[in-house]
């Protein structure tokens, strides 16, 4: 009997590891924040967070709503919300008309469209490599932040995925380069992908020829290959932060003289996206080297580069 009871303990904790392991820990995150915030509405108006009802639920969309908040916000409190009811052992209707109605409302009202972050177009790029160069920095950092731009933007890689990559995911063929993913935002099992990065004719703006350049210099041979430095620019066995990567971005747009209010670590794979699409490469050759699911976003990208590239008004002729 005390056998059957300690393997049905490990089943269960096992079990609960299993439930803890099937959302992504940054989407656990999300969820548990956006509901903090929901709780926080419901003290304010002496509501109850949990279990809420759909007419509070909507009550709350239309505050956010109030606040300026994007569609695609409204939809993912939606989602975070009902997520937490179902953990606990809730049921939330999400469907019920008084919230699906509301949801309608505010899109006729407001409109659905959203303004993202800027992309890094072929003309940033270049901007930030001029002035990375002019720059009286180490050599050595310069090239580590040279390399991440290049890469980052090269791959279509989200920044998460940027930092990401260890040195025993690289691969050098004659081609180029392979980069193994092996995990992403759209990718929760974990089932990978390889991204291939071929040389270019330039080696100004080559990805492959400054990861070479940088693993020749910094001498990594193992672990993250984009890292922290300490004082005096010794480089570090520390995974660089994400959050860095913004930093990076934005300090040398800064620097070249660019608004870099709009920019922010998306800003290398949208501008990866939009740039091919520019360039007349099609949709599943894009969605193959950025790992999107859908065609989407893939399609607004492509949308918004031949905005003027098939613009009916470059038929008009005023003499």
């Amino acid at each position: 009997m005390n056998k059957l009871v300690t393997d049905l303990k490990a089943l269960h904790e096992e079990t609960l590891n299993n439930l803890k392991s099937s959302k992504a820990n940054n989407t656990i995150r999300a969820y548990k924040s956006d509901f903090n915030d929901f709780g926080a509405f419901c003290s304010r108006h002496g509501f109850k967070s949990l279990p809420t009802e759909p007419k509070i639920l909507a009550l709350y969309l239309t505050y956010l709503t109030n606040k300026d908040a994007k569609m695609s916000t409204l939809r993912r409190r939606l989602v975070s919300i009902s997520m937490i009811h179902k953990h606990k052992g809730h049921y939330l209707d999400t469907k019920h008309p008084v919230i699906i109605e509301n949801l309608m409302g505010i899109k006729r009202r407001k409109g659905s469209i959203q303004k993202g972050k800027k992309p890094l177009l072929i003309n940033h790029l270049k901007a930030i490599i001029k002035v990375i160069d002019e720059d009286k920095s180490e050599e050595i950092k310069k090239l580590r932040d040279k390399t991440i731009i290049l890469i980052g933007f090269g791959g279509g890689f989200r920044r998460t995925e940027l930092i990401s990559i260890d040195y025993d995911d690289l691969e050098l063929v004659p081609e180029g380069l392979k980069i193994i993913l092996r995990r992403s935002k759209t990718d929760q099992f974990g089932e990978g992908m390889v991204k291939g990065l071929p040389y270019f004719s330039s080696t100004k703006y080559c990805p492959v020829f400054h990861l070479k350049k940088w693993l020749e210099l910094s001498k990594i041979k193992d672990g993250p290959i984009f890292r922290r430095f300490a004082k005096g620019s010794s480089l570090t066995k520390h995974r660089l932060t994400d959050q860095s990567v913004v930093l990076i971005i934005k300090r040398y747009l800064e620097i070249a003289g660019i608004d870099n209010k709009n920019f922010s670590g998306h800003s290398l794979r949208s501008g990866f996206a939009t740039v091919s699409a520019e360039s007349g490469a099609d949709e599943r050759s894009i969605m193959a080297m950025t790992g999107h699911k859908t065609t989407q976003m893939v399609r607004r990208y492509i949308k918004e580069a031949n905005l003027f590239k098939n613009n009916a008004l470059n038929k008009v002729k005023i003499i």
